[in-house]
């Protein structure tokens, strides 16, 4: 049974995003959504996220959303190092800090603010230590951010741990998509 599971994915600018308006995101957030919704029926208390921009972040705004219909359901965000928005624009920053002001949890691995990538690498490793399973947007055909998430879930799972990884990609993004718009055309019929 996945309790608790970690969410990565690509950032916002691997996938072309630039703006918080994207219509990209919608879809994004609904597939998360539809997925944390499959897995709070099986028995999911808590998603825990970096707070990356991009995916983690609209991860952390879906887990928000769905607490008022799940509030079994807690959000969870483990930072690499402190401070890790400093050097993020201003609008970015308020968006994270209003998703960091609702998590049920925030602290960082690392106490210190950035200094090596050491740092990153130890957080996916504590991440995926405390978590029974990962989440990953991510299709090998763009490399991009998960990679460093994934070559650590998959070297637990070499190392003998039970570590399943659901993945999802832009099929399913897609397939999402044709999904709304072929309900949405049920609907004005």
């Amino acid at each position: 049974m996945i309790k608790v599971v970690a969410i990565t994915g690509y950032k916002a600018h691997e996938l072309g995003i630039f703006t918080p308006k994207h219509e990209a995101i919608p879809y994004i957030k609904g597939v998360m959504k539809k997925r944390i919704i499959q897995l709070v029926d099986e028995g999911l208390e808590w998603v825990v996220i970096t707070g990356q921009q991009g995916v983690e972040l609209w991860t952390g705004e879906v887990v928000l959303e769905l607490k008022e219909d799940y509030p079994e359901l807690n959000l969870a965000v483990l930072t690499p190092f402190e401070d890790q928005e400093q050097k993020w624009k201003e609008p970015s920053q308020e968006y994270y800090h209003q998703i960091l002001s609702q998590a049920d949890f925030v602290d960082s691995v690392s106490k210190r603010p950035y200094e090596n990538p050491g740092q990153l690498q130890a957080c996916n490793q504590f991440i995926i230590q405390k978590t029974d399973a990962l989440i990953v947007l991510y299709d090998t055909d763009q490399p991009g951010y998960p990679e460093y998430y994934l070559k650590t879930a998959h070297k637990y799972q070499e190392d003998g741990n039970e570590y399943p990884i659901l993945s999802i990609s832009f099929f399913d993004i897609n397939d999402y998509i044709d999904e709304q718009k072929s309900n949405m055309n049920d609907w004005a019929t």
